[in-house]
């Protein structure tokens, strides 16, 4: 059965908007957490130029494939088995990471073992692009933001919207320096860092 994310569907175009600028000198990007599939698909058909490498945990990956069977897309790669809490990822080196609404659904022990995998396999000078929700000096952006962290904290206390500033030190700690903080639709943030050479 094919997946299908309502969310994916609403975000993709703004987030492309963004990638075509950020990723245009980019080439082999990894999309930490591919989900459905449908960002993979839609952002490899509109960059051709990129070898996009879908990963996810083994149990999302049928739904990924028939999303990237349907489409065919010689640039967009069937998904390798990634947890970021793994000390060891199944890629050695990229140029470019994506990553779609993660670090608010995982636990912050999770968000520094993402971003240490970020800092071994993303190469000097490359970016990496985060999407999501974000709170900024500790403070929420809206009351939908603040609601939906509500929500997350009901299911599970260890997850939530995370600090902008928390995870800019993450970010620093791997070498990565924040290049754009942009504003996207439905109070949602695109982030993105770039590698020291």
């Amino acid at each position: 059965m094919k997946p299908y994310s309502e969310s994916c569907e609403r975000n993709q175009a703004p987030i492309l908007e963004q990638l075509q600028m950020l990723f245009a000198e980019r080439r082999h990007v990894l999309e930490i957490a591919s989900g459905t599939g449908q960002h993979a698909v839609y952002f490899g058909r509109a960059l051709p130029h990129l070898s996009w490498q879908t990963s996810d945990l083994p149990a999302n990956h049928a739904g990924i494939r028939v999303w990237l069977a349907e489409a065919r897309l010689p640039n967009v790669l069937p998904p390798l088995a990634l947890d970021v809490n793994d000390a060891v990822w199944p890629v050695i080196a990229v140029d470019a990471v994506f990553n779609a609404n993660t670090v608010h659904i995982v636990s912050w022990p999770a968000v520094q073992r993402m971003f240490a995998g970020i800092g071994r396999v993303l190469q000097p000078g490359g970016v990496l692009c985060l999407y999501g929700p974000f709170n900024y000096g500790g403070a929420y952006t809206s009351a939908s933001n603040a609601d939906f962290d509500a929500w997350l904290k009901a299911r599970d206390l260890h997850i939530g919207i995370r600090d902008f500033e928390a995870v800019c030190e993450l970010a620093a700690a791997q070498g990565l320096s924040l290049v754009q903080d942009i504003a996207m639709p439905s109070n949602n943030r695109l982030l993105a860092w770039r590698k020291s050479v």
